[in-house]
């Protein structure tokens, strides 16, 4: 038996869906994250880092379905940012979650505001997984920071430019080996996007890097403020 399954459109009824599970999921954590103990914390982390895994343990093996050299490889920066949500989760280790506030909501955020999917539509395991995956990584951020309280300081950031770096350098070199492209770090996506608007390579990239790097410092220097004495 064959059927046609319906394509995944941005903008249509099923993304303003998965935009509305994605704000009442936000509130919710928050909610929850204030009101929660200590060890009923560490059980809901716990609980929600396992499941993250879990989530991305499938995607995974989805990715090697058939395997290829430019799309089975873990070197999305999706696949770091879902890692990393995974372990803050797990264990509230302010590294991990300095990782999952910066990539989470600059980087993450961007899939669920302009989606790169292509495929079937809900109620489809691929359309599932892609929003699954984003919507617990910004979510992972949302709990931690509002619910949990926790606060990235200017360590966090220098972590996560550093980190953000080595992942950078270590993709551009396996792209010019292989020819893939993780990352857009070796060239253009063919679909327009912002980076279009950034010249050509390398010059989006080192634009790209720095607009990145302002904002992150900009999420940064709210939280520093609030630690001084008044």
């Amino acid at each position: 038996m064959t059927s046609t399954a319906r394509e995944f459109v941005a903008y249509g009824p099923s993304y303003w869906s998965a935009i509305a599970v994605f704000a009442v999921g936000a509130v919710l954590l928050i909610w929850l994250g204030r009101r929660q103990t200590e060890t009923a914390a560490r059980r809901f982390g716990r609980i929600g880092g396992a499941l993250t895994a879990l989530l991305y343990l499938g995607a995974s093996v989805n990715a090697l379905i058939p395997p290829s050299i430019d799309g089975s490889v873990p070197l999305h920066l999706t696949d770091l940012a879902t890692l990393s949500a995974a372990y803050a989760l797990w264990s509230q280790r302010q590294w991990a979650f300095a990782l999952t506030y910066y990539w989470g909501l600059v980087l993450s955020v961007q899939a669920l505001i302009s989606p790169v999917l292509t495929g079937p539509d809900f109620p489809h395991y691929q359309f599932l997984g892609f929003w699954a995956i984003h919507l617990l990584v910004v979510w992972a951020a949302i709990y931690l920071t509002w619910g949990r309280r926790m606060r990235p300081t200017w360590r966090s950031y220098r972590t996560a430019v550093m980190v953000t770096a080595v992942w950078v350098a270590i993709t551009i070199t396996f792209n010019s080996i292989t020819g893939a492209n993780y990352g857009f770090l070796n060239r253009k996506p063919g679909n327009p996007s912002l980076l279009d608007l950034m010249g050509p390579w390398p010059v989006y990239l080192l634009i790209g890097s720095a607009l990145v790097a302002t904002v992150w410092a900009a999420m940064t220097w709210p939280w520093s403020l609030m630690k001084r004495p008044t």
